[in-house]
């Protein structure tokens, strides 16, 4: 099964990145995930469902001890794998 997985941190900062918003794209950039797409007000990624399993406890553990007050998060199934 493949997953996709949107997600915001707050609070928002529209000078610099706050540390709760750069771990959070740290943890999913590394997570060997594929169509990582970060920006400013929504990042989202897609792969395999344990993957992304994994790397969604990652970021909320990692941005929540940055200082995040705040993560809004969407899960969505949008496949199976072919085998």
């Amino acid at each position: 099964m493949r997953l996709r997985v949107e997600f915001t941190t707050e609070p928002f900062d529209l000078e610099e990145a706050p540390a709760h918003a750069v771990a959070a794209r740290e943890v999913i950039q590394k997570a060997q995930l594929d169509a990582v797409d970060v920006g400013p007000f929504g990042n989202t990624a897609e792969g395999e469902a344990g993957r992304v399993l994994a790397a969604v406890e990652a970021l909320l553990r990692d941005s929540l001890e940055a200082g995040a007050t705040r993560v809004s998060l969407q899960v969505n199934v949008i496949g199976e794998e072919m085998s």
